[in-house]
């Protein structure tokens, strides 16, 4: 029989992350939800008052943006990775094809960009569109 190492254990873990799955109908209504998780998530990662307001927005813009492509009667999937002293969000959704796309030229994404340190616009084959960003508790230089 072998012993287990309980802080080694925790050390993996952390050195991981930790990582937050929410998945919700595609609705502007549900949105808040998920800017709760992310605001839960970023105070209790130490994230200033400032940092924990950005973050919450920028979820709020990507999920709002996806929301508006999304297929009928699809989900929102919103994954969160807390990695030390930093957020990963990677918030996606179904569309009904390359059609439904996220436009970058816009002031929603202008936002996203001034929220986050890092946002990045995927496309899975033109029938999922998802929204990457990265925030880190202590403001990146810019």
């Amino acid at each position: 029989m072998s012993e287990v190492d309980p802080v080694g254990s925790l050390d993996a873990v952390e050195a991981a992350g930790s990582v937050v799955e929410v998945r919700t109908s595609a609705s502007a209504a549900l949105i808040p939800t998920i800017r709760a998780v992310a605001s839960d998530l970023a105070a209790r990662a130490d994230f200033d008052l400032d940092a924990i307001s950005d973050l919450r927005m920028a979820v709020d813009e990507a999920c709002a943006t996806l929301v508006d492509v999304a297929a009928p009667g699809s989900s929102l999937h919103c994954e969160f990775t807390v990695l030390g002293e930093k957020i990963e969000v990677h918030a996606r959704v179904d569309t009904t094809g390359p059609e439904s796309t996220v436009s970058t030229d816009t002031f929603g994404w202008r936002v996203l960009q001034t929220l986050a340190d890092e946002v990045e616009l995927r496309v899975d084959g033109g029938r999922t569109v998802g929204i990457r960003l990265h925030k880190r508790a202590d403001p990146a230089p810019r």
